[in-house]
């Protein structure tokens, strides 16, 4: 079974920068992507940025120049880097890791807030 748990997140200025950890664990043979999405009340989950293994990366418009994700394949580990916060970021932030199955984390909230 895989587990997927996600820390960093909290409340920040706008303007401020958080840092996302995703860490996989269970039986994974081999990670196809890794990546992050977000839920804003009233709101469908959208993606915010991908990873494969190779190390292409894909972003959603909204967040490109501003956040970057990076992973550690030795230690099934996504990280998501998030820099000059908006209010409009604030969500709960979920990880999703892809072997073919598709696993997710339980979300952390992210809030961006004067």
């Amino acid at each position: 079974q895989v587990q997927l748990v996600e820390s960093g997140g909290g409340l920040v200025q706008p303007g401020g920068s958080l840092r996302l950890s995703c860490a996989a664990s269970g039986t994974i043979f081999s990670i196809l992507t890794m990546g992050w999405y977000r839920q804003a009340p009233g709101k469908q989950r959208e993606l915010v940025a991908v990873i494969a293994r190779g190390g292409l990366t894909n972003y959603a418009d909204s967040v490109k120049g501003r956040f970057t994700i990076s992973r550690d394949n030795a230690k099934n580990t996504v990280f998501l880097q998030m820099n000059n916060l908006k209010p409009e970021d604030t969500a709960v932030y979920y990880c999703r890791l892809s072997t073919g199955y598709e696993y997710w984390g339980r979300g952390t909230q992210v809030t961006v807030s004067s």
